[in-house]
């Protein structure tokens, strides 16, 4: 029997479409500051909240005008005189659901992508046309900031630096400190003036606790036999069944912002013969997918190893260390949401 896969769909995005994609995605459609349940026992959690409502109550009391009298008058900054405002902390602790709830409590104009999405609509539009378009912009969230090489730190500092002379607020996300984006992927010192007048733009609001996804929860559910995928996989409709290794490859030749609209519309993923990933390149793009599949609530059940066992031990010890975790993180609790159905 022919199963729907993933490796036959061709998702394209148009600059205008992308553009207009750039909101939250449909798990945190309905999040707001009010639906983030702090751990009483990370007070962090609480304070970060208070934050994060204040900088989007700071954005909608500032009623300047267009991109003209921002760029020579600016807007309200926080109040040790920042503009922009950095979630810094642990992958699992709510960061992107108080991203998103400051972009609904955010009136007007503004815009919400994960970094690869802005980095791409760059690409897509051209730096200045995207800097045109986003200075109309009351508010740029950016979420899963990070420094993976050299022509992403050199592009997103300017891009940052436009903006927010322009009058445009940035709130971001990361398991990073902006001063040490970039440590441990690349000759990051050789950029440090770049990285240094960047983080130099942002307050940071540290987010701690432990993982809320498996607190108090049980493991992922074991890899199950391909008989039992395949049987599974025609039992759910609307799923894709796809073999590891061809997915892989598959990835490789589609940008990571087409990831999203990759998966749109589909109900569960299954992945036969998963084993580790052979390389890093390989290991970042199941990041990315994860990140997306997360974003869109869809289940993953799997064949072969365990999703825990995608990332070697190599790579859990290297510089993309809280990515992978992440990741891992984010794939069991969607295989553990099949679990239970």
């Amino acid at each position: 029997m022919s199963f729907p896969r993933l490796v036959d769909r061709r998702p394209e995005l148009s600059p205008d479409e992308l553009v207009q994609a750039m909101t939250p995605p449909p798990r945190f459609d309905v999040v707001r500051f009010d639906t983030y349940l702090p751990n009483p026992e990370e007070p962090s959690q609480a304070q970060a909240v208070r934050d994060c409502s204040t900088f989007a109550e700071g954005i909608n009391a500032d009623t300047g005008g267009g991109s003209w009298l921002r760029a020579m008058f600016g807007r309200k900054k926080t109040g040790d005189g920042k503009s922009g405002l950095y979630l810094d902390g642990g992958f699992g602790v709510g960061k992107t659901h108080l991203l998103a709830s400051m972009w609904h409590a955010t009136e007007g104009a503004k815009s919400y992508g994960t970094f690869v999405e802005v980095t791409n609509l760059v690409g897509a539009l051209g730096f200045a046309e995207t800097v045109k378009r986003l200075s109309e912009h009351r508010l740029l969230a950016i979420d899963e900031f990070e420094l993976d090489d050299p022509g992403d730190t050199m592009l997103v500092t300017q891009l940052i630096a436009k903006l927010t002379d322009a009058g445009v607020r940035i709130a971001a996300t990361s398991n990073t400190l902006p001063d040490k984006l970039g440590e441990g992927r690349f000759a990051a010192v050789d950029f440090l003036r770049e990285i240094h007048a960047m983080s130099a733009r942002f307050s940071v609001v540290r987010v701690d606790g432990p993982d809320y996804r498996h607190r108090g929860l049980p493991d992922a559910p074991p890899p199950m036999s391909e008989d039992e995928l395949t049987r599974l996989a025609e039992a759910t409709d609307g799923s894709t069944l796809d073999d590891f290794d061809e997915l892989c490859g598959f990835l490789g030749g589609l940008h990571a912002s087409k990831y999203g609209r990759l998966v749109d519309g589909i109900s569960a993923v299954h992945l036969s013969g998963v084993h580790a990933a052979r390389d890093q390149d390989v290991a970042l793009r199941l990041v990315a997918l994860a990140d997306r599949l997360y974003d869109r609530a869809i289940p993953v059940r799997v064949s072969g190893e365990a999703l825990s066992a995608l990332f070697t031990d190599e790579m859990l010890h290297g510089g993309y260390r809280k990515k992978y975790l992440r990741a891992i993180s984010r794939l069991t609790a969607l295989s553990r949401d099949l679990a239970k159905s």
